[in-house]
């Protein structure tokens, strides 16, 4: 079942039939008129806020991911015991001097925090996704048990660009 306009949508609809002309050399479909000018003006509301969380980034590839299982992986940084804000800058340095030093993937270690629902843990793939980081990060994923399962990530880092 349709809905009838509401005054505003009218309004709205016919400021815009106003503009609207017929092309050159053609005339306008018998009993159609183009509407008078709407006197009153339109209300200008200012376009809804995006939300500003970052989406995660992707997942790796599949077979990237089963190569960096099976490595002994020499990046590895632990955030137990690190504050937030403590926690995202030493991420951040640690992921920038290993991509700097050629190594593709690193090991990062949250912990599970209490229940399963540390802070850490939680946001530590939004940090991942920031901006500052996405031009080094390629993907992340939950790491194998043999690894910290679901108290570590896997991060697979970008190729450096050639100089």
């Amino acid at each position: 079942m349709k809905r009838h306009p509401r005054p505003d949508e009218v309004r709205l609809w016919s400021r815009v039939a106003s503009t609207v002309h017929p092309m050159a050399g053609k005339t306008a479909p018998e009993g159609e008129t183009a509407p008078a000018p709407v006197q009153q003006p339109l209300p200008v509301k200012a376009p809804p806020k995006k939300a500003t969380r970052q989406t995660p980034p992707s997942e790796i590839e599949p077979n990237r991911l089963h190569r960096i299982g099976r490595e002994h992986l020499e990046a590895r940084l632990d955030l137990h015991g690190l504050d937030q804000d403590r926690a995202r800058a030493t991420l951040e340095a640690f992921l920038r001097r290993v991509w700097d030093e050629g190594y593709r993937s690193a090991l990062i270690i949250t912990g599970k925090g209490m229940r399963g629902e540390g802070v850490l843990r939680k946001m530590t793939p939004e940090w991942l996704a920031a901006p500052s980081l996405r031009e080094i990060v390629a993907g992340v994923s939950t790491a194998k048990r043999q690894h910290g399962g679901e108290g570590a990530l896997y991060v697979a880092l970008k190729r450096k660009p050639r100089p």
